[in-house]
């Protein structure tokens, strides 16, 4: 028989690397969305006619979605594998080996010969490292939540967990505003530029994370011997209502991003090409104010729990999905701009700085990476597929097609949580608060 290590000890006030865990997690979280994201960026404005030519305008585009639709097929394979190595192995070396195949993946796009020069070939390699850079992201997230999330003092795990997810605005600033700058330049320059200078993000990401010490709990359960032989296995046996609910959860954030930030932006661009760049400068800056806004809401839910921000978000999405296309129908500039802050800045916003706690919860340590990236990842491949639907139903109803589609999501996304029970309610709050006080009492009188 083997025998185990006692298991440490963790502290209610989290570890002594907590803030620096926060941050690394963050850091890399934007850098792997600054990679994902300038793929939907490009597809939107560029890809079409580069690398799927063709007499109308519409084929181009639709060919174009549907590859960046092949990046979100390819996440839950990614989100299996890396969460299967992070609940067996440990969460950093997760961390570390996504951002190295993230990286290369992208700055491959950047070098990407174009259709009219090796013809059927180029949309063929696209697709193939637009599969590999799925896999990528799809490891990433569940490890950066859970190291964030399992450092953090437990009554600021909201806060804490928020600190990555803060990273997703971030990184789609830093991919917006590049893309932005780079309009000005000459030729595929435009597109290039931005896949090239990511490898300058990845290596400092890389430098951070490679610093990380291992998760506490995840330590902790390996030194008691509770490591589950198949992480993979044990989730969808176990856990399966749990990825149900995170799946219905994520479809609502998933599909009220990509039906903003990528169909929105090619229906302005393609309605009136000379407020695309009003529209990436909008994006921008909602990306900006996403930043404080998702950190924000994940701390609001360490003092009301989870619960009230998700639906408070979910019904706002409802009450926007017909307005957004009225607002803008007339090309006016102003009434573009207003559209981006409130659909990414506020309603985005608040999912995703609610969801790093809400979704992680649903789990125990054991399966925690599995169970989360699983339901987080699955439900990104079906909001991979919101430009690609969105284009197909407008080419149908016009513009409230797409109106309709992100109402849809915007529902089930409300009926996911008003049926999942509250995971940080008063009770436990009061409960995890009287440990904290207790513990930072002890230690006040342990150094005096």
């Amino acid at each position: 028989m083997t025998t185990t290590a006692a298991p440490p000890t963790r502290s209610a006030l989290g570890s002594k690397d907590r803030l620096k865990t926060a941050i690394a997690a963050g850091v890399g979280t934007s850098v792997e969305n600054y990679d994902f994201i300038a793929y939907g960026t490009a597809a939107a404005l560029y890809f079409g006619p580069i690398f799927f030519p063709s007499e109308d305008p519409l084929v181009s585009t639709l060919l174009a979605f549907t590859t960046l639709a092949v990046g979100f097929f390819m996440r839950p394979i990614g989100g299996a594998v890396g969460g299967y190595l992070a609940d067996k192995y440990g969460r950093k070396p997760v961390l570390v080996g996504a951002m190295i195949v993230m990286g290369a993946a992208t700055f491959a796009i950047g070098l990407m010969p174009t259709y009219a020069q090796i013809g059927v070939a180029a949309p063929i390699i696209l697709t193939v490292i637009r599969m590999i850079q799925g896999l990528a992201f799809g490891a990433e997230w569940g490890g950066a939540i859970t190291m964030a999330y399992e450092h953090a003092p437990w009554n600021r795990r909201g806060m804490f967990a928020a600190i990555p997810q803060s990273g997703n605005p971030l990184g789609i600033a830093l991919a917006s505003g590049m893309f932005a700058l780079s309009a000005n330049l000459d030729g595929d320059w435009k597109w290039r530029v931005p896949f090239l200078l990511s490898s300058v993000l990845v290596i400092a990401a890389l430098i951070v994370r490679s610093r990380l010490s291992e998760s506490p709990e995840f330590q902790e359960a390996q030194a008691a011997g509770t490591i589950e032989k198949n992480p993979f296995l044990a989730t969808i046996k176990n856990d399966w209502r749990g990825i149900l609910r995170v799946i219905s959860l994520r479809i609502v954030e998933s599909f009220a991003y990509y039906s903003t930030a990528t169909y929105f932006l090619n229906y302005i661009a393609d309605r009136d090409p000379e407020l695309r760049s009003v529209a990436l400068n909008a994006l921008t800056a909602a990306s900006i104010i996403a930043i404080f806004v998702t950190f924000l809401a994940g701390s609001l839910t360490d003092r009301i729990g989870r619960r009230p921000i998700y639906i408070t978000a979910c019904i706002t999405a409802i009450l926007f999905a017909f307005p957004m296309y009225l607002l803008t129908n007339d090309g006016q500039p102003l009434m573009v701009a207003m559209v981006f802050i409130v659909g990414i800045g506020l309603i985005h916003a608040s999912l995703t700085g609610a969801q790093g706690s809400l979704l992680t919860e649903q789990f125990r340590t054991s399966t925690r990476t599995s169970g989360a990236s699983l339901g987080y990842q699955l439900a990104a491949a079906l909001g991979g597929l919101a430009p690609l639907l969105a284009a197909s139903l407008v080419g149908v109803f016009g513009w409230p097609g797409a109106a309709m589609l992100y109402m849809a999501a915007a529902a089930i996304g409300l009926i996911g949580i008003l049926m999942t029970k509250e995971t940080w309610g008063r009770a436990e709050r009061q409960r995890v608060g009287a440990l904290v006080e207790a513990e930072r009492r002890s230690l006040a009188e342990t150094n005096r």
